[in-house]
């Protein structure tokens, strides 16, 4: 349920902030609440990939492509991540997830995600892959580029992805 309102909160909050180029990083301030912990008394792995949700709905919401995606009917999917968890959150700690969209191939939207403490240290990093869903199927990233105002080629893909995806096609062929 606390993801719920911080989602409604991001929704609203978001439109309230000022806008954001397609490769612009979004970042957005949170707060470790009690649900959000494990048994360990810090934020549960599950409770960053959310925060992670969180931070791509900004993203979108920011780069003024939110309103054209739902009215689409296209739908946000996760389709993998890497994650190193670095430093613990605890409970009513504050920090910031920051988002940003890296690039694209012909299927998958890649995104970098930053989650830092209030100090600056980093607790979590992350690259995701995910796509737009819509009603005839799969949407061509280059579709949501131009809604973002961005007519050109992705920008060259960081090697860790590159590795990323190698690796998986190697995996698919065994």
């Amino acid at each position: 349920m606390v993801v719920l309102f911080r989602l409604v909160g991001a929704l609203v909050g978001s439109g309230l902030r000022p806008r954001i180029g397609p490769f612009d990083v979004a970042a957005l301030r949170m707060r470790v609440w009690p649900n959000d912990l494990d048994l360990n008394m810090h934020a549960s792995s599950g409770r960053y990939v959310s925060f992670m949700d969180i931070g791509r709905v900004d993203l979108l919401v920011r780069t003024g492509v939110f309103r054209k995606v739902v009215a689409r009917g296209w739908r946000p999917i996760v389709g993998g991540s890497m994650i190193s968890y670095r430093r613990s959150l605890f409970l009513f700690e504050r920090f910031t997830v920051k988002s940003r969209v890296v690039g694209w191939d012909e299927k998958w939207l890649y995104f970098d995600h930053v989650i830092e403490k209030r100090n600056g240290e980093l607790a979590m990093k992350a690259k995701v892959r995910g796509l737009l869903r819509g009603p005839n199927g799969n949407v061509p990233p280059r579709d949501l580029a131009l809604l973002a105002g961005y007519d050109g080629d992705s920008p060259p893909l960081p090697e860790s992805i590159v590795r990323w995806r190698e690796a998986e096609a190697r995996e698919q062929t065994a």
